[in-house]
């Protein structure tokens, strides 16, 4: 994780050998990946969300075809690959349309495919959901789930905190090429299970910010909708208390967003 410009996509180049790293050393399955020696090569797969790894003017049926000349997969288990991730991923249909033809998240999906038909070790994805729609980002981050499970290494980087949560059980934050946490997700959302966010949504008039600061920590306000910051001690007194001297419509309590812990994390290194 991390904000653009935190080297994201720096290090997954320097990962993959795209990029030669300017100090220190990398392994990766052992290899060093700027040597790009074939047997490291054939182990790991690539897909970065802002460039395209299918060649635009072929169908992705073509284009699959020549990565099975490339990585020397045996014919019979390389149509049985594209059949079964082109079904997993509802895909199956666009095969032999031309790629410039699909969408981008119709795109993405097959990108994926085309990265896993060599059957890599390792798979690294840069911003793999970048510029999908809601639906095409939940059914790509459930297939990455399930290609885990099958027992796939996935490192994926992303500024999209949902990215992260529905896929990821490690986290490493950086920021400035620095690393600001290194971790479980648990661990990183138990840093702030003290704190609960408690929404708020008024009737009539809304009270003004210093009126609501004396309950918690003020986090946003829009319309008639308050987000407070308050002790997980205090946050039934807190409602009570609000409720008593205010008209509010509804409540809404919840854990601190995963995306306001990175952002107090960006802000610690600032």
């Amino acid at each position: 994780l991390g904000p653009n410009g935190a080297g994201k996509t720096t290090t997954t180049k320097m990962l993959t050998g795209l990029m030669k790293s300017s100090s220190g050393s990398i392994k990766v399955l052992g290899y060093d990946p700027f040597q790009r020696n074939h047997t490291f090569l054939r182990k790991i797969g690539l897909v970065m969300g802002n460039k395209a790894g299918l060649n635009w003017d072929l169908t992705a049926q073509q284009s699959f075809e020549l990565l099975q000349i490339i990585y020397e997969v045996p014919p019979e288990i390389h149509a049985k690959r594209i059949q079964d991730l082109s079904k997993m991923l509802s895909v199956d249909t666009l095969l032999t349309t031309q790629v410039r033809k699909l969408s981008l998240g119709e795109r993405m999906k097959l990108e994926l495919i085309g990265s896993l038909l060599h059957n890599p070790d390792v798979l690294f994805l840069d911003e793999p959901t970048i510029g999908l729609d809601i639906e095409s980002k939940n059914n790509v981050r459930e297939f990455l789930r399930s290609i885990h499970k099958q027992g796939k290494t996935i490192l994926l980087t992303s500024h999209d905190m949902d990215d992260v949560s529905a896929v990821c059980d490690r986290v490493i934050v950086i920021n400035k090429g620095k690393i600001m946490f290194d971790g479980s997700m648990s661990n990183l959302n138990k840093q702030y299970s003290d704190k609960k966010f408690i929404s708020l949504e008024f009737e009539g008039e809304v009270p003004q910010k210093e009126q609501l600061e004396q309950y918690g920590t003020y986090i946003k306000g829009k319309k008639n909708r308050i987000t407070l910051s308050v002790s997980q001690a205090n946050v039934m007194d807190t409602v009570a208390v609000i409720g008593k001297n205010f008209s509010v419509r509804d409540i809404t309590i919840e854990a601190v967003p995963l995306d306001v812990i990175v952002n107090d994390l960006y802000k610690t290194e600032q």
